[in-house]
């Protein structure tokens, strides 16, 4: 028996996760049209369940509380209580208590935590006031306790313990069992050929590793596939955010969304959520302005918070925008000036200007609140963005709101590089990246490298040898190669000794002696067996960028 209940529940955490964050949804939908019977059945269809499991695993706690969410959704549904905001806090607060609940599950306890006790306080009152059923705890905090609402501003992680876990339709993994079968069929049909020694055919087993070597792309399209998940669900958890933050600061704001059918692979999902949740704080603080002032700029009181997701180019794109007061380019330069960030800020581009937000440690607001204030939030968003192969840039129209966007690659798992030989060690550069690759002849690299720049076709480039860079030993080539990188707005040439050309690689973790240096991103295992390094070009064309701006 112990091992069924351990089946039900690992089922009962996953579901959760899924019908709590609907739980959520709903709530949010009911806040804003409270006359809908139907929201309030949903809401009441995932308390039943969450009930019922709980008396299958017989967690108290948890079944208790279920039991008197049900009387508070069952007076709403009789209409003996209204949907007010305060009503609607309630029953976010009671999805918090429901998700911290079924975590102290998965974990092996079961207990009523401090949260749910002011929860099923304020519930009480609730009942009380509508028809005199209403019983305070026995054991509870103070009525005073209860008083303040408390916010959960940040989007709850998975529930699910013991691993990870990812829904995939049944038809791709029959497709996975189909390719199985034929790759299998194929191996044979190879290893007949090779030992057939008296007569070697040699067009025979080149087909051969043709057709096996087409199997095996699909195989690894169709796995890659199976790690694709849209991004809606993520996207939605912000309504909450805005909600309750922007309540929280004197502000009205809802969350818009566009294109929540993408899909990107489940690891980009997942680091998208700390630097959405960023921006989105942002917006709310910096962008969306207080009902008052947007009255006096002919603006709604409420404030418009827009998601975006949608693909380009072999790459996920995702803008953040509000409809707020807009970059303020006087301040940026003032400070920018004052912390040496450019050597002359004020003639910069604007493009150029609104980059300078995501310096670290950069904010124009002289008063550090809980929400912002401390320069570390632009300066997270670059860092995680890039750390993920990605790029970020802000844009803006001046009282008409401000836009961050980023641009990620589809799937970590994979990259499509250019590979390049730099003395003893191999080097993959990101092919998305990589604009062009000239010949650099012996009397350029020697005019060059006095300062650091090269002429190509008239314009100056700065480049760098990686081989000095890095300290690899070996030989450096006779003729040496530059290749040409982008990112965002800079570009910059990195000397080479040989060219290998493109390549597809799996993305393995750096070994050890690689894990702290700078420039390096990853590793790939090349057919040869050789271990390939992954280069960060943002990493390597900031160092240029930073020289050419001025001291940091």
């Amino acid at each position: 028996m112990e091992i069924q209940r351990d089946l039900i529940l690992k089922s009962f955490l996953v579901e959760s996760e899924d019908s709590l964050a609907q739980m959520e949804q709903a709530v949010l939908e009911l806040e804003r049209s409270p006359e809908n019977d139907e929201l309030i059945q949903a809401i009441f269809r995932v308390v039943h369940t969450a009930k019922g499991n709980a008396a299958m695993l017989e967690l108290q706690s948890l079944l208790a509380f279920a039991h008197t969410l049900e009387d508070f959704l069952d007076a709403l549904r009789g209409h003996r209580l209204a949907v007010t905001r305060d009503v609607s806090t309630v029953l976010l607060s009671s999805v918090d208590v429901l998700r911290e609940m079924t975590t102290a599950a998965g974990e092996g306890k079961d207990k009523t935590t401090r949260r749910a006790e002011t929860v099923l306080q304020s519930i009480s009152r609730h009942l009380k006031d509508v028809d005199g059923r209403g019983k305070e705890p026995t054991h509870g905090p103070d009525d005073s306790a209860a008083g303040p609402e408390t916010f959960s501003s940040t989007p709850a992680a998975a529930t699910t313990e013991g691993g990870r876990t990812l829904r995939v339709d049944v038809s791709k993994l029959d497709r996975l069992l189909d390719l199985m079968g034929e790759i299998t069929i194929a191996r044979g049909r190879v290893a007949q050929l090779l030992e057939n020694k008296e007569h070697i055919d040699l067009d025979a087993i080149r087909e051969a590793h043709r057709f096996t070597d087409t199997l095996h792309t699909e195989l690894q399209e169709t796995v890659l596939k199976t790690r694709m998940v849209p991004v809606g669900p993520l996207m939605r958890q912000y309504a909450r955010t805005v909600r309750d933050l922007s309540k929280s600061h004197g502000k009205l704001a809802q969350l818009h969304l566009e294109g929540e059918d993408v899909e990107v692979d489940t690891s980009v999902v997942e680091h998208l959520r700390d630097p959405l949740l960023h921006m989105i704080r942002n917006a709310i603080d910096h962008g969306i302005e207080r009902p008052s002032v947007r009255r006096k700029k002919g603006k709604a009181a409420i404030g418009i918070i827009t998601v975006k997701a949608a693909h380009k180019a072999g790459s996920i794109v995702i803008e953040v925008s509000d409809d707020g007061a807009g970059l303020d380019r006087q301040k940026i330069v003032d400070m920018a000036r004052k912390r040496a960030l450019a050597a002359e800020p004020e003639k910069l581009s604007d493009h150029d200007v609104y980059q300078l937000i995501f310096e670290s440690g950069f904010s124009t607001v002289s008063q550090v609140s809980d929400l912002s204030g401390r320069g570390v939030g632009m300066d997270v968003i670059r860092r995680n963005v890039q750390a993920l192969r990605g790029s970020v840039y802000v844009s803006s129209r001046p009282g008409a709101g401000a836009s961050v966007h980023i641009s990620l690659p589809l799937t970590l798992a994979m990259i499509e590089g250019f590979g390049v030989g730099v003395g003893n060690e191999t080097c993959i550069i990101p092919v998305d990246q990589v604009i062009e690759c000239v010949e650099l002849t012996v009397d350029e690299d020697q005019a060059g490298r006095r300062e650091g720049v090269l002429q190509l076709r008239g314009e100056p480039l700065p480049y760098l040898h990686l081989k000095d860079h890095f300290g690899f030993g070996g030989d450096r080539a006779l003729r040496q190669n530059i290749i040409v990188v982008q990112h965002d707005s800079c570009r910059a040439g990195l000397a080479v000794d040989l060219l290998y050309g493109s390549t597809q690689t799996v993305i393995k973790p750096l070994p050890p002696i690689f894990k702290d240096v700078p420039g390096v991103s990853g590793s790939a295992i090349l057919g040869n067996g050789r271990v390939a390094l992954i280069l960060d070009v943002p990493m390597l064309l900031r160092d240029f960028q930073m020289q050419a701006s001025g001291p940091a």
